[in-house]
């Protein structure tokens, strides 16, 4: 699979535009677009799903491992994989999500167990 660029992830880090469609079960047409906070982390982007496993974005991503986003500007055809059981990768994203949403309210409810176990790995497809 491809990787994103040192530039385009130094842009993805302060971006708070993402916008997120996987495919619906077709495998061909996109999803409705939803805006969803993003993070980076080292040279990876990773998203999570506000109301964990359970949210529809997240089943579709899941289930058709690809799609698009719309982030910094630019749309992107993308492949998704999730993201479990990985404990240390999962502090990390915490503090990430903590540095870049710290000052909101709705970070904190980003760091429990419903949403740490919807974390998506977004890479470009």
């Amino acid at each position: 699979m491809e990787k994103w660029t040192a530039s385009r992830l130094q842009a993805f880090a302060v971006a708070d535009d993402m916008r997120i469609s996987p495919f619906y079960s077709d495998g061909k047409t996109y999803g409705t677009p939803t805006w969803i906070w993003s993070v980076v982390v080292g040279d990876h982007l990773y998203v999570r799903a506000w109301n964990g496993q359970r949210s529809s974005w997240y089943q579709s991503a899941v289930n058709q491992r690809a799609g698009r986003i719309y982030l910094n500007g630019c749309n992107f055809k993308v492949h998704f994989s999730p993201v479990q059981g990985n404990v240390e990768l999962t502090v990390k994203i915490d503090a990430a999500y903590r540095q870049k949403y710290g000052a909101s309210a709705y970070v904190q409810p980003m760091l429990q167990a419903g949403p740490q176990s919807a974390t998506v790995e977004i890479l470009p497809a």
